[in-house]
């Protein structure tokens, strides 16, 4: 079988929030879940200092393996490595990578080859742990200009690259790299998401999410940004602080009245459908199979989220 084909029986639910949690922080992953997080991730970067690193990464691999043996469900676990640029980083993957990890957040991603890269790696920390190749996800973090530039290529790089978008939070390195000025409402930085979310789209990478909201307390901003981030396409976002996983799950969720119009609309392009009428005014608008098929799409979706969320909570 070829490593495509390995990649491709991954199973890869959407997530609506990852919450960062400091590798040195494992307790609080209760926290994390009662939170209601889809997913955590497990900092070893920007949250642990150069002279904890080292407990850090023994902290996050009892925490996986723990994770593998409890039979109660719990949030899919990220880690966040250091960038690849020595050994002390090839370490931490054969640290983390083992069962109970669904995938690695790599920083600092410049271009397509160190995607490359990390999937290799990554292909033999599998093989050393007897994982099925391709079963860890790989989050490119489009952090410099370049990687931004380049995100069709990274988004295409591997097969098990999934959950990129552009995060484009107040200060650090992306408004570094590009030398935007943040504001509460993202004009400045619309275009850029609008590009990468394209571009991550047209390469196949699964379920695209976006980030990042650093004001804590102020959850409406949070709320108008969730908004549009979801209006443009991504499907979830990256959290800072549990506070603001409730407003995220919120927003990337279908709520009734929409679940209930599709059911509707579906109901009436296949009552005209059999009438013999390819379309049909419905609710003011004209809608046909097309519509009909996003539709029916989104209630799929939502169908299969609840049975992933029924399994991590039980």
């Amino acid at each position: 079988m070829s490593y495509e084909a390995d990649a491709a029986a991954v199973a890869r639910p959407p997530l609506r929030s990852l919450l960062f949690v400091p590798g040195t922080r494992t307790d609080w992953l209760p926290k994390a879940q009662a939170a209601g997080a889809d997913a955590v991730i497990l900092d070893l970067e920007d949250a642990v200092p150069e002279q904890g690193r080292a407990s850090a990464r023994a902290q996050v691999g009892e925490a996986i393996a723990q994770a593998a043996a409890d039979a109660a469900g719990h949030p899919a676990l990220f880690v966040r490595t250091n960038p690849l640029d020595g050994w002390s980083a090839a370490e931490e993957l054969r640290t983390v990578v083992r069962p109970g990890l669904t995938g690695i957040v790599l920083p600092k991603v410049r271009h397509a080859q160190d995607v490359r890269f990390a999937d290799r790696l990554l292909g033999w920390c599998e093989r050393e742990q007897g994982l099925p190749r391709g079963q860890v996800a790989l989050v490119p973090l489009l952090e410099t200009a370049r990687g931004l530039r380049e995100a069709y290529d990274c988004a295409a790089a591997a097969s098990r690259v999934a959950y990129l978008g552009a995060l484009t939070g107040a200060g650090g390195d992306v408004e570094r790299a590009v030398g935007y000025r943040w504001s509460p409402e993202g004009t400045e930085t619309l275009a850029l998401r609008s590009r990468v979310l394209l571009d991550v789209r047209a390469a196949g990478a699964l379920h695209p999410v976006a980030g990042l909201w650093t004001r804590i307390a102020d959850l409406a901003g949070l709320r108008s940004f969730a908004e549009q981030n979801r209006s443009l396409g991504y499907e979830g976002m990256m959290a800072i602080h549990p506070s603001h996983i409730s407003v995220i799950n919120e927003v990337f969720s279908p709520g009734p009245d929409e679940l209930a119009r599709c059911a509707r609309l579906i109901a009436a392009v296949e009552e005209a459908q059999a009438n013999g009428a390819g379309a049909v005014s419905f609710e003011g608008e004209m809608v046909d199979e097309a519509m009909a098929t996003t539709a029916r799409l989104m209630l799929e979706q939502h169908t299969r989220h609840r049975v992933v969320r029924g399994s991590q909570s039980s």
